[in-house]
């Protein structure tokens, strides 16, 4: 008879905890006791910089794991406990009892709204008993990261939170300090988890002083704050096409409106759709019931999900889809990005069914304007397409290629005369 299987332990809980035996002598069986009315398969991880009796002696009693780190800093032990932990979720808290163990139970309970689950000061009904400089400092923090970096986040500075593994484990971070945390989220986001925040009671701790320093993670955060604004608003980040629907930046904003605008124009009639290289673009809240958005990235699906539609992750170079299956395929802003010579307009032609319309959207490189926008698109938006385009059309030589296979050329649209979508109907 085969060996019973293993189960999967639920949940790892890690504590950063530097000279704090004091307190986890309470915490951790408090901690047990939460964990045991929920009935989980679990481990507590304690991670210190420089083991010490009262540590040592307080993990062995409650069955606590001390695991030793190698980076400096609060955020040196969060990895290391990201390193270790083997549970499906990962909650991390302070060993200083402002962050109450009743409330792991909140926080399991919300598991199922999100891969990153905070407890949030700051939320509605949320609240933080502090001293009053100490609270300016922390909602200025969290405003300026909010704000700055288009996040509905409202706390981005707890430490209190419960992530689903594949979040912190598949992940590297560069941080060493407490602006760790603010990494983790923007990286969150940029990968298309979802983050949501749990209104918690935020009280300060018992025994002990804090070890963050003002100014020296001032400046930390300030250096953070600005390679995290560029990785935001570049290509890597899995809502750069949702998000330049309402770009700050006015002529992107009215660019992507005007492309969702004539493509809805273009689909609309012609039954479900295979929208090829969907990325994030709002386009897949145009599809009607039915359709497929693919992509090859995953961030982008999984950012997607919002849009409520099938979505599929392969290759617009050898598409998942038997012949003929769509009776209407989109392709918007892809082929630019692969060799001309490429699989990439045999396979649109391969799915789409006979009589179908194919939609297809591109730069249109035989005129100066795009030329000239894409110089200055390269200047004005940070990690942006400009560079990445290594198949160069004009609407001649897209018009020629599909009527010598028989396709009827039927409308165009152009924005700005630089980006042209296309409309073929397959022969029948």
């Amino acid at each position: 008879m085969a060996g019973a299987r293993s189960k999967i332990m639920d949940l790892s809980i890690v504590i950063p905890a530097l000279n704090e035996g004091e307190n986890l002598k309470t915490l951790l069986p408090e901690i047990r006791k939460s964990i045991a009315a929920l009935a989980l398969e679990s481990e507590i991880l304690v991670v210190t910089q420089d083991r010490d009796p009262l540590t040592d002696e307080a993990a062995a009693a409650s069955g606590a794991r001390v695991i030793k780190q190698v980076e400096r800093g609060y955020g040196g032990a969060l990895l290391a406990g990201f390193a270790t932990a083997g549970g499906a979720y990962i909650l991390t808290m302070d060993a200083d009892f402002s962050h109450q163990p009743s409330f792991i139970r909140d926080l399991w309970a919300a598991r199922d709204r999100a891969e990153v689950t905070i407890a949030s000061r700051y939320c509605p009904g949320g609240s933080a008993r502090m001293p009053l400089g100490r609270f300016l400092l922390s909602r200025v923090l969290n405003v300026v990261f909010g704000r700055g970096l288009s996040l509905a986040t409202r706390d981005f500075s707890s430490g209190f939170r419960l992530y689903k593994s594949p979040v912190v484990r598949d992940e590297s971070f560069e941080s060493c300090d407490f602006n760790i945390l603010q990494e983790i989220l923007v990286r969150a986001y940029a990968r298309g988890w979802r983050v949501a925040e749990v209104p918690f009671a935020y009280t300060p701790r018992r025994h002990g002083s804090s070890n963050a320093r003002i100014i020296r993670f001032g400046l930390a955060y300030m250096r953070t704050f600005l390679k995290l604004w560029k990785y935001r608003n570049s290509i890597q980040s899995a809502d750069y096409d949702d998000r330049a629907y309402n770009s700050p930046i006015v002529f992107q904003r009215l660019w992507q409106r005007k492309r969702c605008r004539h493509v809805g124009d273009l689909i609309a009639g012609q039954g479900r759709v295979l929208d090829v290289g969907c990325g994030s673009s709002r386009i897949i809240g145009l599809l009607p019931p039915g359709s497929v958005a693919l992509d090859i990235l995953l961030p982008k699906l999984r950012y997607s999900r919002k849009f409520s539609q099938w979505l599929v992750r392969g290759s617009a170079l050898q598409l998942p889809f038997r012949d003929g299956l769509f009776p209407c395929v989109l392709c918007s802003e892809v082929i630019e990005h692969l060799p001309r010579e490429s699989a990439v307009l045999a396979e649109l032609e391969r799915v789409l069914a006979p009589g179908g319309r194919l939609v297809l959207g591109t730069p249109d490189y035989g005129r100066w304007e795009w030329r000239a926008i894409e110089r200055i698109y390269e200047k004005v938006v940070p990690g942006g397409y400009a560079e990445e385009h290594v198949g160069h059309y004009t609407k001649g030589d897209l018009i020629r290629h599909f009527q010598a296979r028989g396709y009827v050329h039927e409308e165009t649209r152009t924005i700005f005369r630089g980006e042209m979508i296309l409309a073929f109907r397959k022969k029948g």
